[in-house]
């Protein structure tokens, strides 16, 4: 099992207070530190008052972001969590992806999502009603840039150009695909090394169209059957990224909530689970190391995390 942070998505509204003097340095040295292997943001570059005020939130860019917390740190993963494809061009999003991974060493994961939020699509200029079909094409794009090649797909076609550097691992980094939904599903069987379901309640399905998952026997059949398809087309396991069913408890407590997870990092394993994803709720920098210290201490330590 490993263990990512993903960065408290609360705390960039108010991030001038949060961070109380220090910054996103000190933020990567403490989750590193505390022996977690991954540090994630997430991405809404410009979302509605509406969401907002239904419980959405802010998000720094992610590139810039964890650029900032690469040269800060020495082994942490750098994770998209997720990144919406349809909002930049893809040889954009390739250009910084591929430059974050040279700058930091090859630590750049690619979380990548189709997104949801029509408001967001519109006032980007970007096209929501094909944004299945262009984050299928992003990716190839993407993967042809990374390896010098041509690509000819409807939507982004390119020949006889070049991206340098290229990214440190061969074909570039590992792209995760987020979503439960059956496209997003079928996208990580047949084109990823990595799955990115979200525990979603039938309540907030309901407000955001994503198919809700509401329990770890639903979570572990799902994810049979996509490992069972990988098998057959003869390709690696997938990698599976998930936080926890329990996150809700993080509000009672950090360490409630990690004696509880630990308890049930079994059945996540059982599940075919192999990295956590913790967003801590910390009001602030000193809050989030204390809460990010305890945790490592608790779930890490564990026979399963360890």
């Amino acid at each position: 099992m490993r263990f990512a942070v993903l960065f408290p998505m609360r705390a960039v509204k108010h991030y001038d207070r949060w961070r109380l003097g220090g910054d996103l340095a000190e933020v990567g040295r403490i989750v590193e530190s505390a022996g977690f292997d991954g540090f994630a943001m997430s991405e809404h570059p410009f979302p509605s008052n509406d969401w907002l005020a239904e419980g959405g939130h802010h998000a720094f860019d992610p590139f810039v972001s964890l650029a900032y917390i690469g040269a800060a740190t020495r082994r942490l993963q750098l994770m998209t969590y997720v990144m919406v494809a349809g909002y930049r061009n893809p040889y954009l999003a390739a250009k910084a992806i591929a430059s974050l991974d040279v700058l930091s060493g090859g630590r750049a994961v690619v979380g990548l999502g189709a997104g949801y939020l029509r408001p967001e699509f519109e006032a980007l200029g970007a096209d929501f009603v094909r944004r299945g079909a262009i984050a299928e094409e992003a990716v190839e794009a993407m993967r042809a840039a990374w390896s010098g090649r041509d690509h000819d797909g409807p939507f982004f076609p390119a020949r006889g150009h070049r991206m340098l550097p290229d990214p440190v691992r061969a074909g570039g980094p590992p792209i995760w695909i987020g979503g439960n939904s059956a496209p997003a599903r079928r996208r990580a069987v047949a084109s990823a090394e990595g799955w990115i379901p979200m525990g979603v309640s039938t309540e907030i399905a309901a407000m955001t169209g994503t198919p809700p998952l509401e329990n770890v026997a639903q979570l572990g059949a799902q994810v049979r059957v996509m490992q069972e398809q990988r098998e057959r087309a003869d390709r690696p396991p997938l990698h599976i990224a998930f936080t926890p069913f329990e996150a809700d408890l993080l509000r009672e407590g950090a360490e409630r909530y990690a004696d509880l997870v630990a308890t049930r990092l079994p059945s996540y394993v059982e599940a075919g689970i192999d990295t956590i994803v913790i967003e801590p709720v910390s009001r602030n920098l000193d809050e989030f190391r204390r809460d990010v210290e305890l945790l490592g201490k608790t779930l890490i330590s564990t026979p399963v995390g360890r």
